[in-house]
């Protein structure tokens, strides 16, 4: 077996020999942090740590299973496969079956993935008679889980509630954790939470997992939220070995709850911490590096380090102006198709990344055209299919019959005339008699106003799920589930529909089948509750696919951890990236600045960041401004600006020229005597940039007279940045304003609704 510690650089070695008491390992970018952190693992097995007294902590199943694989080459394999390796919420779901009847559950609890969530914070609302139109249950499934992470329970959020949208969600959020403890369910921030409860209510068991845990290791300690920051600091604070590993550089989730401040502040709650820094980055070249160094600098709050490469300089990083969103595309497919015949790279080397979804629909058209395949990361997943979310639902109703969720899903599916008006009435007498939706199926015969034929089904379906809950234990879960959609006639209805679409479902459904089949081969000691945590818990990163032979399409998010040796960054202009929502806060801007950070630092040999002079937004093509990043980017000196056709842009671009403090709307419209105006004409690309730079107050030598006025009934002071009031959502900031005229409309951000688009000839909008 090979030894440990060879070919760690001085501060590597460092990092992994001083195994003892509160450490914290700052890894920049490429620094070998992986390397770093398994190896630690392995020295402490050497030394004689048992595998159960180790507690690793991981952000995603993919990292935790490569790092398994990585001890498992340098020391015993069995050692490296009896370690707590994992996610937080796959070793506390693991933990929570173990002492389930602790806080009032059984071991066969369902986990509720957000569409599950989702579906029951739309049935409280529903008896609680909370409009869906007027409060987005979106918003209030994410109020509800941003409590959840800060440790917020019910009654502090109804104290601390203080405007009307919070007073809501405040009524909803009690009877959402009522309806998932009668469900026998919990949903992803539960896993966390609960196990919180567990240990404050059961300080022996608390005491039980110190004490067998003698060593707690985190990845990624950057995006911990306040719940995990609890667990860690509990199960650590006896035995002090706490390793965290991260890089505040890269902190990019505080949309999910996570606290940069867990990281700057670790020495602070960790006063006798020893502090190692990996500086030496080993994936990007010199100019990559440089330009993401430069970058990164701008942010305020940050643990002070230099990286470093002894890789060469390699190409300038590459900033390339398009006209508009499909020219960038086309830049981005031409960037591919060069790099690929020069540079001879497959494929599954490139990867292109954007600030959201909705931008890659013109790069997949771009890729398409030229019949170049793709794989976008964070699609629909195979096991977020609905008619695998069908399958699914049957087989956790057969482990947990009081899984409300579920059962509601497949009580009509396939068809079996069992209507919406029926459902409403059983389970208003669920709620009535504080019985299970099931317990209420089983009393059919005493609930009124039911057709007989109706009742007759119900009978059907309930005998259906208790014959074949009797049977799970007796028979294969392949078999099972086989035996299960043949009584169904699932796949026959499927086949009979006979559409590209119902057939497709059909295979989607046989592919399932393989998978639990090749799955219980694989491992004969799981259980159908193993399986479904497992899908349960599958993330975005774990989907992942480096064998296929495409372009990765993902989101810059969705890049973090991975790495290619070309990356082409799109959509750089204000409003965009940085999104219009993070322009005016400092904390919000650092995030986006470290999410761009992220993503140069992903690429090893070649970058590429695109930004368009236009792009299509609700529906009409308007003017874009570069955004302020380009600027931090290129005072590196390690990158060259181009037009999309390899050109030298001809002057610096708007950003620059008219100084970001004119008049300009993020629509593109500008500002003349305080009054907004929009082009009279669609546009296929932006226009000539000529006439009067110097006045800041109108762009590319295009007189006032060619706009027509937004229309002054609408107000023509509505512009971005403007606070105004609303009759229904009260008082709101305009993020945007575009179209012209009887289409004018504006997106903004109220402090109780969250974010509304309005056509502004009905929102009769106050300026305030």
């Amino acid at each position: 077996m090979p030894n440990i510690l060879s070919g760690l650089n001085e501060a590597q070695l460092e990092a992994v020999r001083n195994s003892d008491g509160p450490t914290m390992i700052v890894a920049g970018a490429g620094s070998g942090k992986t390397r770093v952190l398994t190896r630690r693992i392995a020295y402490l097995l050497e030394k004689g740590t048992k595998p159960w007294q180790i507690l690793s902590l991981t952000f995603t199943n993919k990292a935790a299973r490569e790092m398994k694989e990585r001890i498992a080459s340098m020391v015993n394999p069995e050692l490296a496969s009896s370690l707590w390796m994992g996610t937080f919420h796959s070793i506390f779901a693991r933990l929570l079956r173990k002492h389930a009847k602790d806080i009032g559950y059984t071991s066969s609890f369902s986990i509720y993935d957000s569409d599950d969530s989702l579906s029951a914070i739309k049935q409280v609302m529903n008896a609680l008679s909370i409009s869906k139109d007027q409060f987005n249950p979106n918003a209030v499934r994410s109020r509800i889980s941003s409590a959840k992470n800060q440790l917020v329970y019910p009654d502090e959020y109804q104290r601390l509630a203080r405007d009307f949208f919070s007073e809501q969600v405040a009524r909803i959020y009690p009877d959402y954790v009522r309806a998932l403890k009668n469900a026998n369910a919990m949903d992803f921030d539960d896993l966390l939470l609960k196990t919180i409860d567990l240990f404050d209510a059961h300080p022996e068991v608390l005491a039980e997992y110190q004490h067998k845990f003698r060593y707690v290791l985190v990845d990624e300690y950057q995006d911990t939220n306040r719940v995990q920051y609890g667990i860690i600091k509990r199960l650590a604070a006896k035995s002090k070995n706490l390793t965290v590993v991260g890089d505040d550089a890269q902190s990019i989730y505080a949309f999910r709850g996570a606290d940069i401040g867990n990281i700057l502040d670790f020495e602070r709650d960790w006063p006798d911490a020893k502090i190692f820094r990996l500086e030496q980055n080993y994936r990007s070249t010199k100019h990559i590096l440089a330009t993401a160094s430069e970058l990164i600098k701008n942010n305020k709050g940050q643990i002070p380090k230099t990286l470093f490469t002894e890789n060469a300089h390699g190409d300038l990083v590459r900033i390339i102006q398009c006209e508009d969103e499909r020219d960038e595309a086309s830049a981005v497919v031409r960037a591919i198709e060069d790099e690929a015949r020069k540079e001879k790279l497959d494929l599954r080397d490139f990867a292109i990344l954007y600030r959201t979804n909705a931008q890659s629909r013109a790069i997949e058209d771009a890729l398409r055209r030229q019949g170049i395949p793709y794989t976008i990361v964070g699609g629909t997943a195979f096991y977020k299919r609905k008619e695998i979310k069908d399958i699914l639902g049957y087989v956790r109703l057969l482990v947990n019959p009081t899984d409300t969720e579920s059962l509601l899903r497949v009580i009509n599916y396939p068809a079996r005339g069992i209507g919406q008006t029926t459902m409403e009435r059983i389970q208003l007498y669920a709620r009535e008699h504080s019985i299970t939706l099931l317990a209420a199926l089983e009393a059919i015969d005493f609930i009124t106003a039911i057709q007989p034929r109706t009742i007759a089904k119900i009978r059907d379906f309930v005998r259906l799920i208790q014959r074949y809950s009797s049977l799970k234990d007796h028979m294969s879960p392949g078999e099972l589930l086989r035996a299960l959609i043949d009584e169904t006639n699932i796949l026959q209805e499927l086949k009979l529909e006979n559409t590209m679409d119902s057939l497709a479902r059909r295979e989607n459904i046989q592919e399932f089948l393989s998978a639990i089949t090749d799955y219980f081969h694989e491992k004969p000691d799981a259980t159908i509750e193993t399986f479904l945590e497992e899908v349960a818990l599958f993330s975005e990163a774990d989907s992942v696919d480096g064998s296929k032979n495409s372009v990765t399409l993902m989101t810059l998010h969705a890049a973090k951890g991975l790495e290619f040796p070309v990356v082409c960054i799109t959509g750089l202009e204000e409003g965009l990236f940085p999104s219009q929502a993070s322009a005016d806060d400092a904390r919000d801007l650092e995030e986006e600045r470290r999410l761009l950070y992220v993503g140069i630092t992903r690429a090893m040999r070649k970058c590429y960041v695109y930004y368009a002079l236009a792009r299509l937004r609700f529906g009409e093509t308007v003017r874009e401004m570069p955004s302020r990043f380009i600027e931090e980017l290129e005072k590196s000196g390690s990158t060259e600006r181009v037009t999309s056709f390899g050109t030298k842009p001809r002057e610096r671009e708007k950003a620059t020229e008219y100084g970001r403090e004119s008049s300009y709307l993020l629509s593109g419209s500008p500002v003349v005597n305080g009054r907004t105006f929009t082009r009279n004409r669609k546009e296929g690309g932006p226009a000539s940039r000529k006439g009067n730079a110097a006045s800041g107050r109108y762009i590319d030598g295009e007189s006032p007279t060619n706009y027509s006025q937004t229309g002054d009934e609408y107000g023509a002071s509505l512009q971005r940045g403007v606070r105004v009031f609303h009759e229904t959502f009260g008082e709101g900031r305009i993020l945007e304003v575009a179209g012209r005229g009887e289409k004018a409309k504006a997106t903004v951000d109220f402090a109780k609704f969250g974010r509304k688009n309005l056509m502004l000839k009905f929102a009769n909008l106050k300026v305030l």
